[in-house]
């Protein structure tokens, strides 16, 4: 039996259930940094550990401005908060998306945004136990006693903050991957048939966003990077067996909004 269909959505209804959408979503980043900035601290000493444990006894970060310290517990507040409140943020994006999806293919939403937000967060925290670490002890190598860090808190938590977010959104390749490959830009057999030159790519992306130019900074990167590369395969090959069925033009298929 054939479903109804829905009524096709002008730009204009695109426009307002997107501001909906955005709004939900700053409302909760909203109270989630209201959350975090009452234990700032505690924030402060975490995002600041893989620092500390490799600075020189007595050292310490520096700020040059008076409001900066304020600005950066703003700023880590606020971070923190975009990871607390992904998966809600998540939820909401396949919300504004999933008008235009088949049926059968709006049972991915849980799936969507478990793997969406566990990837994200796994992203963030690899970089932070697995790879900063070692970057900043490159980093304070070159101390001596001639030549002591005096670090700039703003810049520390610039470069760390970038590095741990670029890593979150890195870690989300296998689900770009599955829903390009749903419709149609991508497919396993593509992925295949350019793994040499996609490992290049990643080597070529780890060097540039990692915080060191040694090489074992980089393999840290690009290893999990290419681990990943090769799971989107695996997803792509899924997509794949499921986009016949999910295409079919029996009356399945909802009109896109």
């Amino acid at each position: 039996m054939e479903k109804p269909k829905e009524e096709k959505l002008s730009l204009t209804a695109h426009l307002e259930e997107l501001r909906k959408r955005l709004v939900f979503i700053l409302i909760a980043v909203g109270v989630g940094f209201c959350a975090c900035y009452a234990i700032k601290d505690r924030l402060f000493t975490i995002i600041t550990r893989p620092l500390a444990m490799v600075l020189p006894q007595k050292s310490s970060l520096i700020f040059t401005g008076l409001p900066e310290a304020f600005f950066i517990y703003m700023k880590i507040s606020f971070f923190a908060s975009l990871v607390l409140t992904s998966p809600y943020t998540l939820y909401q994006i396949w919300q504004f998306i999933s008008p235009g999806l088949y049926p059968r293919e709006k049972r991915y939403a849980l799936p969507f945004v478990l793997s969406s937000s566990l990837l994200f967060i796994g992203g963030v925290l690899f970089g932070y136990f697995i790879v900063l670490p070692p970057a900043f002890k490159f980093f304070v190598s070159f101390s001596s006693d001639f030549l002591k860090p005096m670090l700039s808190l703003k810049e520390y938590l610039s470069l760390s903050l970038k590095f741990l977010l670029g890593f979150g959104l890195a870690f989300e390749l296998p689900v770009l991957i599955f829903f390009t490959t749903k419709i149609g830009l991508t497919n396993a057999g593509m992925l295949s048939k350019y793994r040499r030159y996609a490992i290049l790519i990643i080597f070529i992306v780890a060097a540039i966003l990692t915080p060191s130019p040694d090489a074992l900074t980089q393999t840290l990167l690009a290893v999990p990077l290419i681990f990943l590369y090769e799971i989107s395969i695996i997803v792509a090959r899924f997509a794949e067996k499921e986009r016949p069925k999910t295409e079919d033009t029996s009356g399945d298929k909802e009109d896109l909004p």
